[in-house]
Formats: structure tokens, sequence, C-alpha cells
């Protein structure tokens, strides 16, 4: 369809939101899109702007002639407007299915629920399940990853080159490449590339942990929580 329409500078996927002031906003007459806001703080419409767009080569310029907004940062909205008002037609497809911002820990892990709930074809053992472990549900297990004395409760995908071992990994958790897991329990999670995660007393529970972060947990006194966090993190502690 953009390719047939030549009249066409762009065409910008929208979906209703509840909460538009969060996102960049599209105005609309009819198909057209006459204007896009950056986080209103008074949205005229609910349409939010997903992150899916079809530009012709006229956006660069676009770019090039847009200046950084109060947040100090080039808006893709502003590059948009530019369009509109020099070039072409710009026009917005309403995608009323289901669609999730993940803007924030809790949406990815909404979104992980989601994703393997509709996975079907993809659960497969490919590495190495121990006679000790027991397996419930729809696991998937990569290649070269390794599952010793260790209860997996699905739906669960663990990622190649891992080793699970005196663990528990409960329902929706999603396990990159190259994740260490022992002696510990986890649910509800996303483990990304390089985790190694061992030895806790507590459960870890709906968590995103980010690439190379290592958990551990001592017996050494006196007793005390050290935190390295980077850029942006959140750290909870529940006692």
């Amino acid at each position: 369809e953009f390719e047939e329409k030549k009249e066409l500078s762009a065409l910008i996927m929208l979906s209703p939101v509840q909460d538009p002031s969060r996102f960049g906003i599209a105005v609309m007459e009819g198909n057209k899109i006459i204007k896009t806001i950056e986080k209103p703080k008074e949205p005229p419409s609910n349409l939010a702007i997903i992150g899916l767009y079809l530009f012709r080569k006229d956006i660069f310029e676009g770019i090039a002639n847009i200046k950084p907004s109060w947040r100090g940062e080039l808006e893709i909205t502003d590059a948009i407007d530019w369009l509109i008002q020099h070039k072409g037609t710009v026009e917005g497809h309403i995608i009323y299915g289901w669609w999730k911002d993940t803007g924030k820990p809790e949406d990815l892990i909404e979104a992980n629920h989601k994703i393997l709930d509709e996975i079907i074809e993809e659960f497969k053992i490919e590495g190495t399940v121990e006679a000790s472990s027991v397996i419930q549900g729809r696991v998937s297990v990569g290649k070269n990853s390794e599952v010793v004395n260790s209860v997996i409760r699905g739906p669960v995908i663990i990622g190649d080159n891992c080793t699970i071992s005196n663990a528990y990994i409960g329902p929706y958790t999603s396990i990159g490449n190259g994740v260490m897991i022992e002696n510990c329990e986890i649910e509800n999670s996303i483990v990304m590339d390089e985790v190694k995660i061992s030895n806790l007393s507590f459960r870890i529970d709906s968590s995103v942990i980010g690439k190379k972060v290592e958990i551990i947990e001592n017996d050494g006194k006196p007793k005390g929580v050290q935190i390295i966090a980077g850029d942006l993190s959140k750290v909870i502690v529940s006692r």
C-alpha cells in the first residue's frame, strides 16, 4: 500500500491508549496526520505513535532541519511534522489489536507473559536434562544447555549454553544465552545473556535482569547488601 501511494511521505502506525501523555501523539483528519506532539501535557487525541514507521528518504532531510526539544533530544515527532509542513502527505494506520509499550520493567514482564502464552511449536528440549530434574509444562532448553537437579515449571524458555543447577525456574521466565543459575529460585522474570545468579536464600520474582549481571549471596559478616547499579536502575529489597 505504501509503495503504491507515491504521494505519501510517511505511513505511521498508531494505537488508541488510555494514558496518551506518556507517548508521542498524532492528530488526524480522516486518514491524514496533520500534527504530532511528543508526550503532551494536555493530549489533543488518544492516538499514540507506537514506533512503527514507513518513511521515504525525505525523512533524512527532516531530521537535518529540526532542533533538539526541551528534553535535549531530536524528536521523531518533530521530523514527522517537518514532513507534513514541507513535503507530502503523512497518513496514519490505526492498530486495534494487542499492542504493548515496553518502556517500563512491568511492561516487559507483561509482554513476556503474552509471548510465552502464544508460543506453541517453539518449545523443545535441545540441551541436556539430567534424570534428577523435573520438567513440567511447556519448557524449552537450548543447545548445549544443561539442567541438573532442578525443577522447571513452564512456560519457560532457556537459551543456549546455559547451566541450571539445584534451582527452581518458575512459570513465565525467559532466560537468555550463556546464563548460569545455581542454588536459587526465580520465576516470572526475564534474564538476559551471560547472567550469573547463585546461592540466594530468597526467590527472585517479577524481575528484569540485564546482560552480564551477577547476583550472589554470601554468609560473611557483617551482614549487609552491596549494590552496584547502572544508570536508571531500580532496586527493590523486601524485608
